[in-house]
């Protein structure tokens, strides 16, 4: 009988993302105590940058930005915000999206199926995801259920099952 597979990745949606940029945006835009405070969101493809007066009306663009993709479907362990930081009389928060798992992260990942995975389970890092296979499509559920419950600072997706 042939191994059965899936794929372990950690990947946003740049469509949801983009939408939820663009709600956060006329958020910022219409809302009456960001009104001459120079708040605004720029998007730039994997990052965004938040601007605003002050450190206080910064940080609630962040929330905002925040509160939107949660509402997308997009868990905020995706978003990888920095600190507020002054940049002439404006405050500036830089926010990258996660996408694809770094090596480090596989590793942490690898390292939970050997330990505390079904011993049947074979785990192999490709690239940016993890492949996951075993004989047995019951250990490969008890791994993606394992995988669901810990907590690991990357959200997990789970493709490829076959």
């Amino acid at each position: 009988m042939a191994d059965s597979s899936f794929d372990v990745v950690s990947k946003v949606d740049k469509m949801e993302a983009e939408n939820a940029v663009n709600q956060a945006r006329k958020e910022v835009e219409q809302r009456y105590d960001f009104k001459g405070v120079g708040a605004d969101v720029s998007w730039s493809g994997d990052s965004l940058l938040l601007k605003a007066s002050s450190e206080e009306r910064v940080k609630a663009v962040l929330d905002v930005v925040q509160s939107k993709f949660v509402k997308r479907g997009i868990d905020l362990k995706m978003l990888d915000a920095g600190k507020p930081y002054a940049s002439g009389k404006e405050f500036r928060i830089e926010v990258g999206l996660k996408d694809g798992i770094s090596t480090e992260d596989a590793k942490k990942v690898t390292k939970l199926v050997r330990e505390q995975g079904p011993k049947t389970v074979k785990t192999q890092i490709q690239g940016d995801e993890v492949r996951v296979t075993s004989k047995s499509r019951d250990d490969l559920q008890a791994t993606i259920q394992l995988l669901k419950g810990a907590d690991l600072d990357i959200d997990l997706q789970f493709i490829n099952f076959r």
